[in-house]
Protein backbone atom coordinates (compact mmCIF):
# COMPACT_ATOMS: atom_id res chain seq x y z
CA UNK A 1 0.00 0.00 0.00
CA UNK A 2 1.07 3.59 -1.03
CA UNK A 3 2.17 5.59 2.28
CA UNK A 4 1.03 7.93 3.87
CA UNK A 5 -2.42 6.76 4.68
CA UNK A 6 -5.26 8.72 5.54
CA UNK A 7 -7.85 7.84 7.93
CA UNK A 8 -11.42 7.34 6.10
CA UNK A 9 -13.19 5.47 8.88
CA UNK A 10 -13.11 3.50 12.23
CA UNK A 11 -15.30 0.44 12.98
CA UNK A 12 -17.61 1.21 15.92
CA UNK A 13 -18.71 -2.24 16.46
CA UNK A 14 -20.51 -5.25 14.73
CA UNK A 15 -24.16 -4.68 13.89
CA UNK A 16 -26.49 -7.97 13.37
CA UNK A 17 -25.55 -11.61 13.25
CA UNK A 18 -24.34 -11.12 9.28
CA UNK A 19 -20.61 -9.86 9.64
CA UNK A 20 -22.33 -5.97 9.15
CA UNK A 21 -20.26 -3.23 10.77
CA UNK A 22 -20.93 0.39 11.91
CA UNK A 23 -18.28 2.29 10.70
CA UNK A 24 -17.52 5.80 11.71
CA UNK A 25 -17.05 7.85 8.67
CA UNK A 26 -14.39 10.42 8.16
CA UNK A 27 -14.09 10.70 4.17
CA UNK A 28 -16.24 13.48 2.29
CA UNK A 29 -16.02 11.37 -0.32
CA UNK A 30 -19.79 9.89 -1.60
CA UNK A 31 -17.78 7.21 -3.70
CA UNK A 32 -15.81 5.96 -0.63
CA UNK A 33 -18.43 3.79 0.73
CA UNK A 34 -19.66 1.63 -2.19
CA UNK A 35 -20.14 -1.48 -3.60
CA UNK A 36 -16.69 -2.37 -4.67
CA UNK A 37 -14.57 0.47 -3.32
CA UNK A 38 -11.09 -0.66 -1.11
CA UNK A 39 -10.58 0.10 2.60
CA UNK A 40 -7.54 -1.04 4.15
CA UNK A 41 -6.25 -1.42 7.75
CA UNK A 42 -3.47 -0.27 8.92
CA UNK A 43 -1.60 -3.67 8.60
CA UNK A 44 -2.05 -3.27 5.46
CA UNK A 45 -5.06 -6.12 4.87
CA UNK A 46 -7.52 -4.72 2.10
CA UNK A 47 -11.60 -4.95 2.65
CA UNK A 48 -13.72 -4.83 -0.06
CA UNK A 49 -17.11 -3.04 0.51
CA UNK A 50 -20.03 -5.83 -0.43
CA UNK A 51 -22.80 -3.77 0.93
CA UNK A 52 -23.22 -0.29 2.72
CA UNK A 53 -26.09 0.96 4.08
CA UNK A 54 -27.08 3.63 6.94
CA UNK A 55 -29.60 3.34 9.49
CA UNK A 56 -29.60 6.97 10.99
CA UNK A 57 -26.80 8.81 11.23
CA UNK A 58 -24.92 5.45 11.26
CA UNK A 59 -23.30 3.65 7.95
CA UNK A 60 -23.51 -0.18 7.71
CA UNK A 61 -20.96 -1.88 5.99
CA UNK A 62 -20.63 -5.07 4.57
CA UNK A 63 -16.55 -6.37 3.67
CA UNK A 64 -16.61 -9.47 1.62
CA UNK A 65 -14.82 -12.33 3.55
CA UNK A 66 -16.42 -11.19 7.24
CA UNK A 67 -19.65 -13.36 6.82
CA UNK A 68 -20.59 -13.13 10.77
CA UNK A 69 -20.60 -11.38 13.89
CA UNK A 70 -17.62 -12.93 15.12
CA UNK A 71 -15.65 -11.85 12.02
CA UNK A 72 -16.89 -8.54 12.21
CA UNK A 73 -16.23 -8.47 15.86
CA UNK A 74 -12.19 -8.74 14.95
CA UNK A 75 -12.69 -5.77 13.34
CA UNK A 76 -13.54 -3.68 16.30
CA UNK A 77 -11.74 -0.22 16.44
CA UNK A 78 -9.84 -0.73 13.46
CA UNK A 79 -8.99 2.71 11.16
CA UNK A 80 -9.98 1.83 7.82
CA UNK A 81 -7.20 3.90 5.58
CA UNK A 82 -6.56 4.57 1.72
CA UNK A 83 -3.26 6.10 0.38
CA UNK A 84 -3.12 9.47 0.25
CA UNK A 85 -2.46 9.57 -3.50
CA UNK A 86 -6.26 7.76 -3.81
CA UNK A 87 -7.08 11.56 -2.86
CA UNK A 88 -8.01 14.36 -5.28
CA UNK A 89 -6.57 17.41 -4.89
CA UNK A 90 -8.91 20.11 -3.32
CA UNK A 91 -9.54 23.18 -4.20
CA UNK A 92 -7.76 26.62 -2.96
CA UNK A 93 -8.95 27.55 0.40
CA UNK A 94 -9.22 23.69 1.28
CA UNK A 95 -7.04 21.39 2.67
CA UNK A 96 -6.94 17.58 4.25
CA UNK A 97 -6.86 17.69 7.61
CA UNK A 98 -3.36 15.43 7.66
CA UNK A 99 -1.66 18.52 6.24
CA UNK A 100 -2.99 20.47 8.48
CA UNK A 101 -2.24 19.26 11.81
CA UNK A 102 0.62 19.83 13.20
CA UNK A 103 0.35 23.32 12.27
CA UNK A 104 1.43 25.98 14.09
CA UNK A 105 -1.45 28.52 15.23
CA UNK A 106 -0.56 31.98 15.48
CA UNK A 107 -3.01 35.08 15.65
CA UNK A 108 -2.33 38.18 13.50
CA UNK A 109 -1.47 39.89 16.73
CA UNK A 110 1.50 37.28 17.19
CA UNK A 111 -0.61 35.30 20.13
CA UNK A 112 0.32 31.72 19.82
CA UNK A 113 -2.38 29.34 20.48
CA UNK A 114 -0.46 26.02 19.95
CA UNK A 115 -0.24 23.19 17.28
CA UNK A 116 -3.86 21.70 16.01
CA UNK A 117 -3.98 18.71 16.96
CA UNK A 118 -7.35 17.68 15.50
CA UNK A 119 -9.97 18.82 12.94
CA UNK A 120 -12.94 18.13 14.11
CA UNK A 121 -15.66 18.03 11.08
CA UNK A 122 -19.08 19.78 11.41
CA UNK A 123 -21.88 20.25 9.01
CA UNK A 124 -21.64 24.42 8.97
CA UNK A 125 -18.12 24.43 8.91
CA UNK A 126 -14.87 22.49 10.92
CA UNK A 127 -13.64 23.40 14.12
CA UNK A 128 -9.80 23.41 14.04
CA UNK A 129 -8.09 22.28 17.68
CA UNK A 130 -5.04 24.19 18.68
CA UNK A 131 -3.27 22.97 21.96
CA UNK A 132 -0.79 24.99 23.57
CA UNK A 133 2.37 23.97 25.40
CA UNK A 134 0.15 24.54 28.96
CA UNK A 135 -2.41 22.17 27.63
CA UNK A 136 -4.94 24.32 26.92
CA UNK A 137 -7.56 24.06 23.75
CA UNK A 138 -8.58 26.63 21.55
CA UNK A 139 -11.60 25.93 18.86
CA UNK A 140 -10.70 27.77 15.85
CA UNK A 141 -14.02 27.79 13.63
CA UNK A 142 -12.69 27.86 10.12
CA UNK A 143 -14.70 30.45 8.60
CA UNK A 144 -13.50 32.77 5.63
CA UNK A 145 -13.63 35.45 8.23
CA UNK A 146 -11.00 34.25 10.67
CA UNK A 147 -8.86 32.85 8.23
CA UNK A 148 -5.61 34.95 7.54
CA UNK A 149 -3.08 32.70 6.24
CA UNK A 150 -2.16 29.22 5.81
CA UNK A 151 1.52 28.53 4.87
CA UNK A 152 1.21 24.84 4.49
CA UNK A 153 5.31 24.80 3.87
CA UNK A 154 6.20 26.67 6.90
CA UNK A 155 3.65 24.70 8.43
CA UNK A 156 1.87 27.54 10.19
CA UNK A 157 -1.64 28.95 10.12
CA UNK A 158 -2.50 32.53 10.99
CA UNK A 159 -6.03 33.69 12.35
CA UNK A 160 -7.67 36.23 13.35
CA UNK A 161 -7.41 37.82 17.28
CA UNK A 162 -11.13 37.79 18.29
CA UNK A 163 -11.31 38.53 21.84
CA UNK A 164 -13.86 35.91 23.53
CA UNK A 165 -12.79 33.32 20.73
CA UNK A 166 -8.87 33.20 20.10
CA UNK A 167 -7.82 35.56 22.57
CA UNK A 168 -8.51 36.33 26.17
CA UNK A 169 -12.29 38.83 26.34
CA UNK A 170 -10.76 41.78 27.59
Amino acid sequence: MDAPTIVVGVVAKPHGVRGEVVVRNRSDNPDRWTAGSVVFDAAGTAFTVAAVRTAGDRLLVRFDGVADREQAEALRGRELLVPRSWLPELPPGEWWPDQLEGCRVLTDAGRDLGVLSEVVPHPANDLWVALDEAGVETLVPVVEELLVEVDLAERRIVVREVPGLTAPEG
